[in-house]
């Protein structure tokens, strides 16, 4: 079922040969899938030539034949679904159904992303006297992208998606824990017809490779997701070069629950959300902020539901939360949790690892955590949700705005008046009003402060790789 782990460079396959390795462990068993190859700095300047090449004959092709490729390998992708579902599973952790959703959804982004860039237009201004002022739009060049783990496909689909629909070439550095489900979408846009060295993938120690990559000249632009700390070492490395980036960094995510909203509606729908891929999102809702007449309804819906999530192997039917991806997780929750507890914070269900086998952690709800423990300042980036009270709108304004995360929020009133105003006073690149349909192909995705700055999807992720030209012509 796991297929085999290969690097891509200019149009071909390459295995072991050699090369250094790294197991790649499932974590619902804890026990190995595959070896992953790692690319030697020999691979990695053969990827930059490929690249180089693989630019000046993809930016040479039309955005209709472009988008003709694009749209063969989305529907590729949609045809072996099942396959790289389960091999997202397998190394990932998350269950079956949210695997399926997010290759199928991946599958939009190229789509999107592909009759998008037939639209990339530009435009012509009215000179002064007899001359011609022309606006156009270019491919900024060969891009290098870096995905983590918790979106194996998803992630790297916004990348190749927008550099690709740009008419930009790439070189995709994507996560080593989670490399079989990135492998089979590199296959789809292979056998789709992709030249050679548009789409090149690479694995390898992080730090070696985007370090190496970000120190050549070749490379014009970078989009990164990750941790704050990588981001700002990476975009530091970019600076120097002065070469574009993209920077999707963490979140802690502040949820508030007025009291004119139903509370039993905006727990179901936000503890869904809450323990999707086992918190492991960088939007997953990490902060409640429940204003104090409804605080009893919404905790007790709220851990009602996280009571009733299944935790098992992400294949078996039922099972609906699977592990943490990595021992790593576990020993964070642990943290927090210990923390929550040592300043007063009182555990109502969960906070504990589940079995000895796998990196399974139960849905854990805490209340009375004071705003500087380490759960209401720190991403969890788990099944952790800390639930709190306040009283008015401006006492819980400053609280949610009061850290140096500003990717997502979400609000639940019935008020328009309240909603305009949580949304316009959140500093957050993305804000849920009753609404939790933040993340789509159409739309911008990206945060603001340390979060980062860019974005992906929409018409500003496809901006994003392209460079304005302006033409003067007498």
């Amino acid at each position: 079922m796991y297929g085999n782990l290969e690097l891509f460079i200019g149009g071909k396959w390459l295995g072991g040969d050699g090369r250094r390795s790294e197991e790649v462990l499932n974590p619902a068993t804890e026990k190995p899938l595959a070896r992953l190859p790692h690319a030697s700095k020999a691979d990695l300047d053969e990827a930059l030539a490929a690249a180089q090449k693989g630019f000046a004959a993809w930016r040479a092709t039309s955005a209709y034949d472009r988008a003709k490729i694009m749209r063969k390998a989305a529907d590729l992708m949609r045809e072996r679904y099942d396959a790289i579902s389960k091999i997202m599973v397998l190394e990932q952790g998350k269950v079956y159904p949210e695997a399926r959703a997010e290759v199928l959804t991946s599958a939009d982004i190229i789509d999107w992303y592909a009759e998008e860039g037939r639209r990339s237009y530009g435009r012509i201004v009215p000179g002064r006297g007899k001359v011609r002022q022309l606006v156009v739009q270019e491919p900024i060049g060969v891009v290098a992208a870096f995905t983590p783990w918790n979106f194996p496909v998803l992630t790297p689909a916004r990348k190749i998606g927008g550099a690709l629909a740009a008419g930009c070439s790439l070189i995709l550095k994507a996560s080593e824990e989670t490399p079989g489900a990135c492998v089979e979408m590199v296959r789809c846009f292979a056998d789709a017809g992709l030249p050679a060295g548009v789409l090149n993938l690479v694995f390898g120690v992080p730090a070696e490779v985007s370090e190496y990559l970000l120190g050549k000249d070749a490379i014009r632009k970078i989009s990164f997701t990750g941790s704050i700390p990588v981001g700002k070492h990476l975009a530091a490395l970019a600076a120097k070069g002065m070469k574009r980036t993209t920077m999707e960094l963490g979140g802690h995510s502040p949820v508030v629950v007025f009291a004119d909203a139903d509370p039993e509606k905006a727990a179901d729908t936000i503890a869904a959300f809450k323990y999707r891929n086992a918190g492991q999102v960088c939007i997953s809702p990490t902060r409640f902020y429940v204003q104090e007449d409804v605080y009893p309804r919404f905790l007790k819906r709220f851990t009602e539901y996280a009571n009733g999530v299944k935790i098992g192997d992400g294949l078996e039917k039922g099972n609906t939360m699977g592990p943490m991806a990595n021992s790593r997780r576990i020993d964070a929750m642990e943290t927090f949790v210990n923390d929550a507890k040592n300043r007063g914070g009182k555990v109502v269900t969960g906070g504990k690892r589940r079995g000895n086998q796998g990196y399974f952690y139960e849905p854990t709800v805490i209340t009375e955590v004071p705003d500087d423990s380490k759960v209401m300042t720190q991403e969890p980036f788990g099944p952790l949700a800390p639930v709190v009270t306040f009283k008015t709108f401006d006492e819980v304004v400053e609280r949610a705005n009061s850290l140096e995360y500003g990717l997502a929020a979400y609000a639940f009133t019935t008020s328009n008046t309240t909603a305009a105003a949580i949304g316009d006073a959140l500093e957050s690149g993305m804000v849920g009003v009753n609404s939790i349909a933040i993340s789509t192909p159409e739309t911008p995705f990206g945060g603001v402060k340390e979060s980062g700055h860019g974005s992906e999807g929409g018409i500003e992720g496809l901006g994003a790789y392209l460079v304005t030209k302006f033409i003067s012509q007498a």
